[in-house]
Order: C-alpha cells, then structure tokens, then sequence
C-alpha cells in the first residue's frame, strides 16, 4: 500500500470550550422557508413534467409509451428485473361456514418464504366461473393477546359482500399488519434510511404478492380469469393502484382513498400521514397522474371522501382531470368515474356502495340495485389462517432481501478491474464536462490578523444560495497560489469551525481554555498556509440554512426529498460540484488544484461531488480545457451507506468501496479514520489498488488506528 501525505487540518475546537458555555441553538427560520421553497419549484416542476408525458394526441402514441413507463414503474416499486415466479405452495387450512357462502382459509407463497395469508370468499350455489376480486387491505389492527389476526379479518365485510351477490373473491393480508407481521415504517419511524439507497420500498412486496394472488386466482376453477378486479381502500386503495398499472389482468379497478398527487403530499405535508408502503421509490420524479394513466382505458373508479385529510379532495380531483383525456382518447369515457361521498377518512358504507355498482356494471354488465349492505359475519379469530406461524417465512426480514444489495466479488486481475467500472457507474473521459461559467458574489473583503478574508456566494440549486468563506495569507497574489482547499462541513464541524471563523476575524481579544486556544493558534496558522486559499462552505441544511432540528419534522422532509425523486444528500452533493466550478470562476483560482476535506457525512458528499471532476478553462485562453486536478482527503468515511447519507437505488450497482475504487483511479484519495476500521471494510479498495499498482498523481491511502 502507497502512503500518501496527510495534512492535518486543525477543526477540533468545540463550541463549548471558547464560551465556556452551552451555545444556543440558532434559528433555522431561514433555512425552513428555504426548504419549503425548494419543495414548492420542485413538486411544480415534477407536475410539469407528468403534464408532458401525459400530452399526447392518439392512442396510438399513448400505446407506444406505455411499455417503457410501465417498465419504470416496475423498476421504481424494485421489481426489475421482476423475481422469479416459483412454486405457490398455496395451502387450504380450513374452511368457515355460512348459509350463503363459504370462506377458505389459505396461504401460498409469492417467493419462498414469502408467506400472504387470505380468505377466499365464495358463494354457496356456482354454477360455472364467476366474476372475481381481488381485496386488498388498507391498515386495520386486529390483535389479541399478542396474535395478529390480519388486517384482512377488518374487511371481511367486503368478502362477504362480493360471496353474497355471486363473486369469488379474495382478500389478502398486506406485509405491516398481516398474520406474519413484516415492516412497512422503514424511514418514516425506523430509521432504516438505507431503504432509499437499496431501492426498496414495502410498496414493492405489495404488488409483487397482488401479482401472485392473480396467478393464484387462475389456478382455481370458481375464477373467470377473464373478468378480475380490484379494489381496496387507504393502503388497499394504493395496492389497487400497483396492481391495476402493472397487470393488465386486472379488468376492472376501484382504488379508493388511495391517491392523491404530490403537490398534496410534499407541498401540503399528507405525506406524514403515510407509511412507507404508499409509495414507489420515485426514481423517475412521477406525479401520481401517471399511474393512473397505465390503467387507461381499462374501467376505472376512483373514489375518495370528501373530507379525507391525507387524500385531498382537490388531488383527487385533479387526477381525475388528468387522466379523462386518455379515456376520451380511446373513446370510452364511460370507462372512466369519479365518486365523492361524503366523510373523512373511513370505510364508509356509501363509498361501498359505489364500488360494488361499479364492479356489477363491468364485471357482471348488471345495474341491478345494491339491496345488501356490508356486514361483517365472524370473529377474528375464525378467519386466522395459521395456529402456527411457519418456521421458514421471511416476511419479518424481507426488506433485506427482496432488493438485493449489488455484489462485488474483488476483482483478481487489471483486466478483470477494467470490465468492472462500466457496470458499477463510471464515466469515461471523453464524459468529462465542461466547467460551467457559476455566477459568484462577493459579499465582503477585510483583513484581520494578516489574513485576508473574502466572503462568496453562489447559487447552487434554487432557492440555496451558499456562502464561501476564503482566508488567505495576507500578501498572497494570485499569481503565487499554488493550490486551493475546500473544506466541506457537515453541521457538527460548521459548530466547531464557525466560532474560530469569527473570532479570527474579529480584533477583539478572546480567554481561551488551553484546549481552545490551541485550536484557535492552529486555526490561523492553517488560514496562513503559504500558497495556499482555503474555502469554508456549509451545503445545503447545514449551518447558514439549517433547517429544522425536530427530529420528527427532519424525517418527513428527508421523506419528502424522495418522494420528488431525490435525497438531501444527493442535493448537497450538487452543491459540492457546483462549488467547485463557482472556485473556478474566481480570478485567480482557474485551474489551480483543488483539494478537497470533508468528515463522516460531508466525506460521503466531498467524495461523490468530486467523483467526475470537470474540465476546467486554460488561463489565458478560455477555447481551451484541460481536466482539473483533484485530492481527496476525507475523515471517517462510512464503509457503507448502510451507515451513511442515502442515495436512491446507490447500492443496487456499487457501495462506498468500489466507488473510492473508481474515484481513486483518477486522483488521489485519503481516507483518515480516528476510530478502528472493521476488519475487511477496506479489501475491496486496497485489492484495487494493489492491482493497479504505484501510479503518480492518483491512488488510494488508508491512515488511522
């Protein structure tokens, strides 16, 4: 292994030590309305976009887009490539009687392991296939002494229902509440942050087991595969929406309570009202519209309240409005409803109403009147369908495992190296872009204690605009920098490094602790480095914008961040790069090498901004480029984002390892641990390197206990 030279960079005093007290927390007033902003141009713009996909002018265009989204919506809910279709193993364990219908009591499984449990409602007197649906719940707690029961049995009456006026109908367990009870709070109550980068989402498992319910459903002979549908409401109303966009099987669809569209849940915050099962990993940056569209021109009911909080009635709406031209398209208006009751957000039997008059009219081409309500027959504990849960069910652990994390033996030749990049996300030089021409302001000059201190601000992603601290030696020209550091913080080093930023530039005289006057000589002395500029910069949410420090409100804007199809990481990496071309913009600092510090988070966000440096200007002749040169020198950087900022769908093609891998193929790159390293964290860069062998101006360091 080559070591490389470490400089110490002196961050380490703390806030408490030059007060000699508890600093108040500041407040994140700005960086709130900032962030609500953000989230205002962001949903609009992701609004703009589903109106473009969904403009067109004939059917014949809406067909030939439909296989691609289609396929998108099936990479977005982690079902790309789709898993294999194994044995059901489907099992009877008993049967419930009633004088009108029957109930089978069954459980098969969509993967090994993968247990759904359901009631099969069917009516006693069959003549021949019947028109079938498929019931899938919303969330409904049915436990006794520490048994689940299923949401299912909490919506038995539907079943019922259906048995009772002549259909089959199967009502299936989801993973959150079902017998075998798996996980559907990842990030909204677990922290399980990792979900995002994996590209899991519980939403996912709900339409992967809704497709094996059909394949179920064709197997029994009560089923007329050609008349299927669907409804369910809340959760149910959105597996609805899964299952009727995915699998054109589903003839008929009644999601209700279900949808709504972003701006309902990310503007106007529905989003905390849901569960992670709601929602895609939104890759591809939808609005809701688009799902609701695959369905076209398939019979479609969407159905809501009007006094739903967590669906509003203007998304509901506007869906609606949306997706009726592509029915109008096709010629089948009809096919297409909306109804409203009136209520909040509960199983109304007026909702009811409207979805078995909609299933009887296209199921049953019946518009007999509805003369049976909604009853609910039996007790929980009578449509339980295991005395014992299965030994071998996987439903409890499957968010690690239903997207598989991506896995990269170490490579053991150059040539074998050399296959790899192009499937784990590297870019070739002729990739390369060009330096964009950032717009930078200067805000303030002084010098004070010869250092000279030039305060920059810059645009990154609207609305954040960003403040570059720079501090120089006093006398330095630009003619005799020699190279330029930019040191990104995350909010614990902005506490320890702003304090010694203003007292540095203040004239006032300070009494220190021994420990913080150390710091503070240290501080200066890195300000004074001979040929050398430093930059300071807080990315977005941290320091001079920091929103929120309620750890409830953080989680549902990291969530909201998702849900447009991004993370806060991700726009903070976007800072980091943009911060590098605004420094090039800089007279003087064109082309100088740029070293690059972060710690713990920031070393995630420093190594991924500088994963593609840019193609900087010549001096002196701006026709020309030439690429920048670029260290790293980061502290403590997780092994894994498993233990770091999330990234959507990152750790499908390659983890924290092979991207220092990659990025040290083209520049230097020093990883500084003040903690041990787990054995084996490392293998994988250092195999790389060792394969690569000593090249000048690139490479790999580990330094640390």
């Amino acid at each position: 292994m080559r070591v490389m030279q470490w400089v110490v960079v002196g961050l380490l005093a703390c806030t408490s030590s030059v007060s000699g007290q508890e600093a108040t927390p500041p407040s994140t007033e700005r960086g709130d309305a900032l962030v609500a902003e953000y989230f205002a141009r962001k949903t609009a713009a992701r609004a703009r976009q589903t109106e473009r996909e969904l403009n067109v002018t004939s059917r014949a265009e809406w067909e030939a887009k439909k296989p691609a989204l289609r396929q998108k919506l099936f990479e977005m809910l982690g079902l790309s490539p789709l898993p294999a279709k194994s044995d059901l193993r489907p099992v009877i364990t008993g049967r419930v009687e009633h004088t009108e219908f029957t109930v089978d009591k069954l459980h098969f499984q969509s993967s090994p392991g993968l247990y759904v449990t359901g009631n099969l409602y069917l009516p006693r007197q069959i003549t021949g296939p019947l028109p079938t649906v498929l019931y899938v719940c919303g969330h409904s707690v049915n436990k006794k002494d520490g048994n689940s029961f299923g949401n299912k049995v909490g919506y038995q009456h539907h079943g019922a229902w259906y048995a009772r006026n002549g259909y089959a109908c199967l009502t299936i367990d989801t993973l959150q509440l079902g017998e075998i009870e798996g996980l559907h709070h990842g990030t909204c109550k677990e922290g399980m942050w990792w979900w995002l980068s994996r590209g899991y989402t519980p939403a996912g498992v709900e339409a992967w087991n809704c497709i094996r319910a059909l394949d179920y459903l064709e197997t029994r002979p009560e089923v007329d595969k050609l008349r299927i549908g669907v409804t369910g409401r809340s959760g149910g109303g959105a597996y609805s929406w899964w299952i009727a966009a995915l699998d054109e099987r589903i003839q008929v669809a009644v999601p209700t309570a279900g949808i709504t569209t972003l701006k309902n849940h990310v503007v106007d915050g529905c989003i905390e009202g849901h569960c992670d099962c709601m929602f895609q990993v939104n890759t591809y940056g939808w609005d809701y519209a688009l799902v609701a569209a695959l369905v076209a021109p398939r019979p479609l009911l969407i159905a809501n309240t009007d006094k739903d909080s967590i669906f509003p009635l203007d998304g509901v709406v506007k869906v609606h409005q949306q997706v009726r031209p592509l029915y109008e398209l096709y010629g089948k208006p009809n096919h297409l409803g909306l109804c409203i009751t009136e209520g909040p957000h509960k199983d109304t039997q007026e909702l009811q109403t409207h979805e078995f008059v909609w299933m009887n009219r296209f199921l049953k081409q019946s518009e007999s009147p509805i003369d049976k309500v909604a009853v609910k027959f039996f007790e929980p504990e009578q449509l339980r369908v295991f005395d014992k849960l299965p030994e071998d069910q996987r439903n409890t652990r499957i968010h690690e495992e239903f997207v598989p994390a991506a896995d990269h033996p170490v490579p053991m030749s150059l040539v074998e190296w050399k296959k790899i990049p192009s499937a784990i996300g590297r870019k070739q030089p002729e990739d390369q872009r060009r330096c964009r021409d950032i717009p930078v302001q200067k805000l303030r000059e002084e010098t004070r204690r010869d250092i000279r201190w030039i305060d920059y601000e810059f645009l990154s992603e609207a609305p954040f605009r960003l403040l570059l601290q720079t501090a120089a030696p006093e006398a330095l020209t630009p003619a005799q920098v020699q190279r330029v550091v930019l040191h990104v913080l995350d909010q614990t080093d902005w506490e320890r490094i702003n304090p010694l930023i203003e007292m540095t530039r203040s004239e006032a005289e300070f009494k220190l602790t021994e420990e913080a006057g150390r710091a503070f000589l240290a501080f200066q002395a890195q300000c004074r480095e001979a040929g050398t500029v430093q930059f300071f910069m807080a990315p977005s949410g941290v320091g001079p914008t920091e929103w929120t420090r309620d750890e409830k409100e953080r989680t549902h804007i990291r969530r909201r961040f998702a849900l447009l199809g991004s993370t806060d990481d991700t726009l903070r990496v976007t800072d980091i790069e943009t911060a590098i071309e605004a420094i090039q913009s800089i007279e003087g600092l064109t082309g100088k090498p740029l070293t690059i510090t972060g710690a713990r988070h920031a070393a995630v966000w420093s190594l991924l901004g500088a994963a593609y440096p840019p193609q900087c200007r010549v001096a002196g002749d701006p026709e020309r480029y030439h690429p920048l040169a670029v260290r790293l020198e980061l502290t403590n950087l997780p092994s894994s984002l498993r233990d770091g900022p999330e990234f959507l769908n990152f750790l499908k093609s390659k983890d924290l390892p092979q991207t220092v891998a990659l990025v040290s193929g083209h520049c230097p790159v020093i990883l500084r641990f003040t903690q041990p390293v787990a054995p084996g964290a490392w293998d994988y860069t250092l195999a790389v390197e060792k394969l690569r062998g000593p090249q000048p101006g690139i490479g790999f360091a580990i330094q640390g206990p």
